[in-house]
């Protein structure tokens, strides 16, 4: 029965002593067929700069993040909007947002295309949000987007329509 049980044992360490040795050599077979880090970012950017010229993706920046390619499918979908955000300079920034976004949701996407830009650009390494709109307003037909829990679509936001960037202003 001990000599049963020990054969039994040394049949078991053996087994996974076996297993671990397999896997070992499948990693290393892996690791040789992987390419060099530059290697793969160079054949991404070639697929990415193809995808790019296709006509539904073609006015998006060349450093094109997968949220911007989303984005612009959900928008061919009709699953999203532009949002035309107005600053007081004029710039005009196209902020996309889902069909069933909340103001939260339109503030979080201005920050996030403020981030791109400057990361493109360059310029100003970190901006306070909290600063932000604590001192400035979005507007829609006069009406101030104070409820970030409200969606867009209650305010009767649409598609493609205006929305001003203001400055608050102070109470005495």
């Amino acid at each position: 029965l001990f000599s049963a049980r020990l054969e039994t044992k040394y049949k078991l360490e053996k087994t996974v002593v076996d297993e671990i040795k397999e896997e070992q050599e499948e990693e290393e077979e892996d690791d040789e067929e992987a390419l060099p880090h530059s290697e793969f970012l160079d054949i991404f950017e070639e697929g990415l700069a193809l995808m790019v010229q296709d006509p539904l993706l073609c006015d998006l920046p060349i450093q094109v993040t997968l949220e911007e390619v989303n984005s612009q499918v959900a928008l061919e979908y009709g699953q999203a909007m532009t949002v035309r955000v107005c600053k007081a300079d004029g710039e005009v920034m196209p902020i996309v947002v889902v069909q069933s976004a909340t103001v939260l949701d339109l503030k979080k996407a201005i920050c996030r295309y403020m981030e791109l830009k400057q990361q493109r650009e360059g310029g100003v390494k970190h901006i306070s949000w909290k600063y932000v709109w604590r001192t400035f307003h979005l507007v829609f037909n006069g009406e101030q987007l104070e409820d970030d829990k409200r969606k867009l679509k209650d305010y009767g936001i649409r598609n493609r329509d205006e929305v001003t960037f203001l400055k608050k202003l102070r109470r005495k």
